[in-house]
């Protein structure tokens, strides 16, 4: 029978995603940093200054890296923080010869 993860319980799933929330904020903010440093970067080190093409090339790329990298991180904190990690069922955990690796 699988175990019922902690994130079933409302409470338990409300502070969990309510810390998602805040540290996606967070995130949100050092992304528009740097952005603003990547772009600052270029415009220093290029002597025929920035393209508009390329200003919204270095947004999307860095801004949006930066944010996938935060809200996939953000899961793996939300998923070990909130017990969800421990309501699986381990197929190995009766196998000798994965005892030794654990």
């Amino acid at each position: 029978m699988v175990k019922r993860s902690p994130l079933d319980n409302r409470d338990t799933s409300r502070i969990a995603w309510s810390r998602y929330r805040v540290l996606m904020l967070g995130m949100s903010i050092v992304s528009i940093v740097a952005v603003i440093l990547a772009l600052l970067f270029l415009h220093f080190s290029l002597p025929h200054g920035l393209t508009l093409h390329m200003i919204i090339a270095t947004t999307a790329g860095v801004g949006l890296s930066v944010m996938l990298g935060a809200a996939l991180m953000g899961l793996v904190f939300l998923s070990s923080g909130s017990g969800h990690d421990d309501a699986i069922e381990d197929p190995f955990e009766d196998d000798p010869d994965m005892k030794n690796e654990r």
